[in-house]
């Protein structure tokens, strides 16, 4: 149910989003409950404040990925920046495309993706996932440990794509310091975006290329 795409990214690359990101993360509000991160930035609807993440968005090796498993016109339902403190707990188990109240076990509905913009290791929060699980039926849940679990380390500037019915969750953080990530997430052209993104990036999609302006709707 998922597949790591490692090192896509340079270190000149990586440098320009963390300073994008920075004024977003530096002292921003955190979560509002323990599923978002009591001490977590989150940056929704990141296209319309940091440009750079458009590489992100329509990176060949992905968009490959999105080709081959979602409808054509396929579309951006959800952008945005995860920025786990030190501290931070374990979130909940959940699937991304949960939201879609058809009966599983079924096809996903949307595919996420996860970039690593700095190295996700045992310490500092990696995402944890249930291989196999997409599979899973209704009545099926993972346990709070659960030993299938599996801790998703990448070095920054690799890449985990997953099928939206996978379980997961956010790793918790022991380190010293913060562990970012950048999720783009893609649906099927029929069904409703997460995020409103031609309300929330409005004009501003004019400054992107006519593949990313397609999936914005």
């Amino acid at each position: 149910g998922y597949v790591v795409l490692h090192e896509l990214l340079s270190s000149g690359e990586l440098d320009a989003l963390r300073e994008e990101l920075r004024p977003h993360v530096d002292g921003g509000p955190l979560g509002r409950n323990p599923f978002e991160g009591e001490s977590t930035n989150r940056v929704y609807a990141l296209l319309a404040k940091a440009e750079s993440a458009a590489i992100l968005v329509e990176h060949p090796r992905v968009l490959a990925i999105m080709d081959a498993l979602l409808l054509p016109n396929y579309l951006l339902t959800a952008c945005q920046a995860i920025h786990l403190r030190p501290g931070e707990t374990e979130q909940a188990w959940h699937f991304d495309d949960g939201f879609y109240t058809i009966p599983r076990p079924r096809k996903a509905v949307s595919i996420s993706t996860i970039w690593a913009i700095d190295d996700f290791t045992d310490d500092n929060g990696a995402t944890e996932m249930i291989p196999g699980s997409h599979l899973w039926g209704d009545g099926e849940h993972p346990e709070p440990d659960d030993a299938r679990r599996v801790r998703v380390t990448m070095a920054a500037g690799s890449a985990v794509v997953f099928q939206g019915t996978l379980w997961h969750r956010g790793g918790a953080n022991r380190s010293d310091a913060p562990r970012c990530a950048i999720s783009p997430q893609y649906c099927e052209p029929w069904a409703r975006q997460q995020e409103a993104m031609m309300l929330a990036v409005g004009p501003r999609a004019a400054r992107y290329s006519p593949r990313i302006r397609s999936m914005l709707g």
